[in-house]
């Protein structure tokens, strides 16, 4: 009885999104800098094939970053994500309708270095789904996308207060997201995509 319990409640504890597991086990992964990643983890999540999204620093050389510490790093989001669901250049397509791809400073609000955008590409198929997806993007917006393609080294965790900030702290999360005109500049940019 005991035996049967304890696989019931593996069952239902995973039984929503098999393929998702924690902490790397997914199916596949993304990731992407767009600024804030309480805002891009609020977007990712909406979106279906994706699972848990993480909060997290890449593209620096800093070992083990912090927010308070993490010079060089850009804030990054790791997307969990089904390929028999969404495919990696939905999610690429994605992401860029939820940016300013013209902001070399920064998202919105957020200035400087680590709130700038960047697509992390895994392997040259990802690359290449990538830069096609982001001339496709600038032949839509007839401009120059500044979103650059970095190849992904190290994906380092964020603290755990950032991840699901936006589901834990809704009030204040969704003042920010409203000062910062996060929304009303995507629309501005990409129109009621």
């Amino acid at each position: 009885m005991r035996n049967a319990l304890f696989a019931l409640a593996a069952i239902l504890f995973v039984g929503h999104s098999p393929a998702f597991a924690q902490d790397g086990d997914e199916t596949a992964s993304a990731v992407f800098a767009g600024g804030c990643f309480w805002c891009m983890e609020a977007d990712f999540e909406k979106l279906d094939g994706v699972g848990d999204v993480v909060s997290g620093y890449a593209g620096g050389v800093k070992q083990n970053p912090t927010y308070r510490n993490h010079e060089g790093h850009l804030e990054v989001v790791r997307v969990p994500y089904d390929p028999a669901v969404v495919s990696y250049r939905e999610l690429v397509d994605y992401f860029f309708r939820h940016i300013d791809p013209f902001d070399e400073g920064g998202q919105f609000c957020d200035r400087g270095h680590s709130y700038t955008t960047g697509i992390f590409y895994a392997n040259a198929d990802e690359f290449g789904v990538a830069q096609a997806a982001k001339e496709a993007a600038e032949e839509e917006l007839g401009k120059p996308v500044v979103t650059p393609l970095i190849e992904l080294d190290t994906f380092w965790k964020a603290e755990g207060y950032h991840q699901d900030y936006y589901k834990k702290n809704s009030v204040r999360y969704g003042f920010y997201r409203r000062s910062c005109g996060r929304d009303k500049r995507v629309k501005d940019v990409w129109g009621d995509h």
